[in-house]
């Protein structure tokens, strides 16, 4: 089974960004179970998270994310700022780096503490030392993890997030501008969204 791990993120986007991003997890849930593959939320207990990280799994989840991967576009009235102007509102979504494509990423140099999980997610936090701390030694880098049930998985998740921060230093430290998972929303390509959904009931629109 395919595994592909997307990040979507509403950068520094106002409150009406983060709403487009919990109305998209749930449309791709959705979508998903049409299409034979699962969605799951790995992290983010927040209502309005600002990013997050969703797992994509099924035979046809390459082709699943891949047609989802670029800017995304929301069009209606902001719930928030009702006598708001802008129609227009943007978030990102893109491919999670495989870890062992990260080739400052070793085990040998990650520091892994269990501690016990605190706050929402489901009637094993707080019970079990199942959450996770991933110190990365040469860098300083600290990641955590507690939104999965096994010590394991948030082990995995942890590492995942490591790898994310350390590609965003690579790509800071070359230069380049990307708009990935630590992109400002300001730079979120507004111009050439990949799927389009409008008004409350977050309907995708079909290109003519």
């Amino acid at each position: 089974m395919t595994e592909v791990i997307l990040h979507l993120s509403a950068g520094k986007g106002p409150e009406e960004c983060r709403w487009v991003l919990a109305q998209l997890v749930k449309a791709f849930i959705s979508e998903g179970a049409q299409q034979g593959v699962t969605c799951e939320v790995l992290e983010a207990a927040e209502a309005l998270p600002a990013s997050l990280l969703l797992s994509i799994k099924g035979d046809e989840a390459s082709g699943f994310a891949r047609e989802r991967i670029g800017t995304i576009l929301w069009v209606g009235r902001s719930s928030f700022r009702p006598l708001h102007k802008r129609r227009n509102w943007f978030v990102s979504v893109n491919a999670a780096p495989l870890i062992e494509s990260v080739p400052e990423l070793h085990d040998a140099d990650i520091e892994f503490q269990t501690m016990r999980a605190s706050g929402p997610g489901g009637q094993h936090v707080n019970k079990t030392d199942s959450a996770v701390r991933a110190t990365h030694r040469p860098t300083g880098l600290v990641t955590t993890a507690q939104e999965q049930r096994s010590q394991q998985a948030n082990r995995k998740l942890a590492k995942l997030k490591l790898a994310m921060m350390l590609e965003a230093r690579y790509l800071d430290a070359k230069g380049e501008a990307r708009h990935d998972h630590w992109s400002d929303h300001q730079n979120l390509e507004r111009g050439n969204p990949v799927r389009t959904y409008e008004g409350m009931h977050f309907k995708l629109k079909v290109a003519k």
